[in-house]
Parts: structure tokens; sequence; C-alpha cells
């Protein structure tokens, strides 16, 4: 087994399974292959925790980026990729250039080893070879897609090995729709392993000791000092804030079973909510974002928890008025759509309309779920276009249909609203990664949107500037522009379409 992401090498024969099977073979062949290899019952999980409609999956990055990047940032914790060389490649580079200081594991296969069953014992061996309690709590083997859909059952795998616990899950991206969703896969594994010892004897405290208070799980990654904010606004309850799901430590999944609700501020957690569920936990949507969400959220974990209603008036009382101030001095002001696949998009979109914005549209490439009814129905009453498991079209559609001053999307979002001279921001580096609750989030986001939204006449200034040097095969500077030859391109595309229907005859045969 190689150690290092820096070293992915690919044999001759790994690079025929990438092609014959791989990203290039498929969806619907390889889902096929699984079905047949044994992975049925996986694929219908993942089919009912995560459900694709009303479009098909959504573009996005690997969604097995998700369970890694969740498995580096645990103490304690080695992660084992195996499938194509190309795809482990290209998801430790992403987890690095995320900032990942971790060696990424890979079991590398070639058509024999994949054909034989050997790249099981590959695996076998070594999760063996990496188990030692002294560096280790648990290992992550995570299946892409080949292995996947050629049934390698990580299930088979020891639940142990010397104290090391052994997690084995299949993140297909055939299988997951989206990255976000990936991170559940891994949370909601890692919660059955702990809330199985749990129920089998005495389980370590968490680190810094248990909670004399009655403790809400915050369930779905924010941003750092968000839950320090919510855990002041808790303190008036007589509760706090527990660990954050997915967990830095083993150890704080004890303690995040452990709880007396669960916050599900990202809502598409199912399989993680299910075990809360089965540990007799109940969970709350949406999140304190804004006055009317800080207010009703906060009313809602009272209900949940049977604090009086008098004592959450007196703890609204104290939290709501610096948020209101808080708003009130940061006011935002322009037509903004807002899109991205983070799964904190209504959130953010609640938060900008409670500064002042007018939100036309908020697309998320997560699925609908019972806990993200609230923030759903909130938007909706505000005449926002709320679109779950939004594609790419959908979102460049909302460019056309509503025209904002402001577009907060995903990459190409962003570039193709910049190619129209309006101003875009990155939601998942420049939005996401910023505090959205209580008042120190009420004005976070009044800076950098502000700032863009001061931006336009700059594009303007730019489109002016640049006018007449031509758009895509015909841009630049030329002596004789570029013609457009309508009959060869018409032939070609025409080629390629024959060509498409004799593979798919083929596979039918």
């Amino acid at each position: 087994m190689s150690t290092s992401s820096s070293t992915v090498k690919a044999s001759a024969g790994n690079i025929a399974a990438s092609e014959d099977s791989g990203c290039h073979g498929g969806k619907d062949r390889l889902r096929r292959a699984a079905e047949a290899a044994g992975k049925s019952d996986v694929l219908a999980r993942y089919g009912a925790d995560y459900p694709v409609g009303p479009h098909d999956q959504p573009q996005s990055m690997c969604p097995a980026f998700g369970s890694l990047r969740v498995g580096l940032r645990m103490r304690r914790t080695a992660t084992v990729l195996c499938g194509s060389a190309c795809c482990v490649y290209g998801l430790t580079f992403t987890s690095h250039f995320y900032g990942a200081r971790r060696t990424v594991g890979y079991v590398p296969f070639n058509s024999e080893t994949l054909v034989t069953g050997k790249l099981f014992e590959d695996i076998r061996d070594a999760v063996f070879q990496l188990a030692d309690p002294a560096l280790y709590d648990a290992i992550v083997i995570i299946n892409l897609c080949v292995p996947t859909a050629s049934g390698v059952p990580l299930k088979l795998l020891p639940r142990e090995i010397r104290g090391v616990r052994i997690i084995g899950i299949d993140v297909p991206g055939f299988g997951v729709p989206t990255h976000a969703e990936a991170k559940d896969v891994l949370a909601g594994a890692m919660l059955r392993y702990a809330r199985a010892e749990a129920q089998e004897g005495p389980v370590q405290a968490p680190r810094g000791g248990r909670d004399a208070r009655p403790t809400i799980t915050l369930l779905g990654e924010m941003f750092p000092a968000d839950p320090v904010g919510i855990g002041m606004m808790l303190e008036p309850l007589g509760l706090a804030a527990g660990p954050v799901v997915p967990t830095r430590e083993w150890r704080e999944l004890y303690g995040a079973l452990d709880c007396a609700a669960v916050a599900a501020v990202h809502p598409f957690y199912t399989a993680a909510l299910r075990e809360f569920s089965e540990a007799g936990r109940t969970a709350v949507g949406s999140a304190p974002v804004g006055f009317e969400g800080t207010a009703a959220w906060l009313a809602a974990i009272g209900e949940h928890c049977g604090i009086s209603r008098t004592v959450v008036g007196s703890a609204q009382n104290r939290i709501l008025p610096p948020i209101r101030a808080a708003l009130a001095s940061s006011p935002v002001k322009g037509r903004i759509t807002l899109s991205g696949y983070e799964g904190s998009e209504l959130l953010v979109a609640r938060l900008l309309i409670e500064s002042g914005a007018e939100v036309c549209y908020v697309g998320t490439a997560c699925p609908r779920t019972p806990w993200s009814d609230p923030d759903r129905e909130w938007l909706e009453n505000k005449g926002v276009q709320v679109a779950f498991r939004a594609s790419l079209e959908r979102d460049l559609k909302a460019l056309d249909e509503f025209e904002p001053e402001l577009a907060i999307g995903t990459t190409p979002v962003v570039q193709k609203a910049k190619e129209r001279a309006i101003p875009a921001l990155y939601f998942t580096n420049l939005i996401s990664a910023r505090p959205l609750m209580g008042a120190a989030g009420a004005g976070s986001l009044a800076h950098v949107v502000n700032n863009a939204l001061r931006n336009r006449p700059r594009f303007d200034a730019m489109r002016s500037f640049f006018d007449g040097v031509g758009a895509g095969e015909t841009a630049g500077v030329w002596q004789d522009t570029p013609k457009d030859h309508a009959p060869f391109r018409e032939r070609y595309l025409a080629q390629l379409a024959k060509a498409a229907a004799k593979r798919k005859s083929e596979e039918m045969i």
C-alpha cells in the first residue's frame, strides 16, 4: 500500500480498468454492475437517503471528497482510498488544496486483482499494517466508483484490529449525489459504530469532560466561531452547545449522542439523523440566523427540551436586541441570486433578506428534507424562489430571469455572471466561510456583499473597454476575424451522434 498522496501511480491494468468501468463507463452501467455485484442494498439506502429529483444528479465535485474531508479533519484517524488512480490523485490534490496536512492511504488495483478478488485481500492487508492503536482510534476505507461497481466487500473487514476501529464505506459518484451528502455517509457510519459501543458498556468521556448542563449537538460543518456563539445563546436556557458533527475526534461522537436534542443546522444529514433517532434524540431544523430565525430557533429548542416559555422569552429578550442592532447597522441593498452546494444556502439567504437585500432565487444542490422546511417556508413567504437539487442550468437561468445586481454561486455561475458584467461572489470561499449565527453573523456578510455590489461600474467600464474584441472562438485581435464554418460543425456533430447511437445499441446487446 502506498501511504503518500503524492506518489499515486497507475499501472497499465489500472488505466484499463478505469477506462472500461470507471468515470467514463457511464453512471447507469456502473449502477447495474454494482447491483449485480451485491451492492443493491447500499445503493437502495443511498437512493432513499439522498433522492435526486426533480433533476438528476447536480453538477458537483466528486462526492467522495466529502467523506475524505471528514476523515482527514479527525484526530487519530487514518483514511484509505481505493479507486482508479486518476480519481485518487484528483481527490488528494483537492483535499490538500483545501488545507489537509495529512497522509492519504491508497490501495491500487489492476484488472487482475479487481477480477480475482485479490483487491479485497490487498485492502485487508493494508488495514492490518495500519492498525496501530498508538497512532489511530479508527481507520476509514473508502471505495470509489470502480471498487463499488465491482462489489469489493468492505463489510467483510474485521470490525476492529488491535483495538483500532475499522470503518468501510462505499462512496460512488453514481450513488451519492453531492460531496456534502458524502460527509453524511461517513458521519452516519461513525455514529452507528459509536452508538453500538455506548450500548455495550462505558466509553471515553469528551476531552474537556462532560458538561453538567444538557447539551445541544450541532449537525453540520460551520464557521469555528458559530458553535461558540450558539453556546452563548443557549446559556440563558440552561443548555450548552455540544459537539459539532462531523466531529474532530472519535470520543466526541459519544458526547454528540448524549444530548438533549440535535440542531440540524445543515438539514441534509439524513443518515446521521437516523442514528440520533435510534438513540432517542429529536432534531430541530433551521438555525439561530438573523432576528426572526434566532427567535424561532430558540422557541423550538425550548419546546423540544421542555423549557418554560417564560425562560425562553427572557432569553429572547436578552439575545435578540443586539442582533436587530447589528442588522440595522450593516444594511445590504441590492437584488441578489444565490446558489451553492454546501447545504447552508437557505440560511445565508435568510440572513441577507433580514439585512435588507432582495433575494430572488436560492438554489442548492442538496435535497429537500423535513429539517429544511422551516427555512424553505420562511423564504417562500418572502417571495423567494427556492430550488432543491438545482442544476447548473437552473442557476444560470436565474441570471436571465431575475437580472441580479449580484450573483452568489458556484464557480461556473460566478464565471457566467462576470461575463455578463454582473458582480459575483464564490459561495464556498467568500460566503460560507464566515460566521452566520447570532449578532456576530448579523453583520458578517454586509462588508463583502456591499463591496461587490459597488463594483458594477468597474464591470461596465471593463466591458466598454474590451467591446469589439470578440468572444469565444473570435476572442482577441485579428487582421481577419475567424469565420464560423457551420456546415463542418453540423457534419461533425452528426458523426458524434451516430457514434453515440452505435455505442448505445452495442450496450443493449
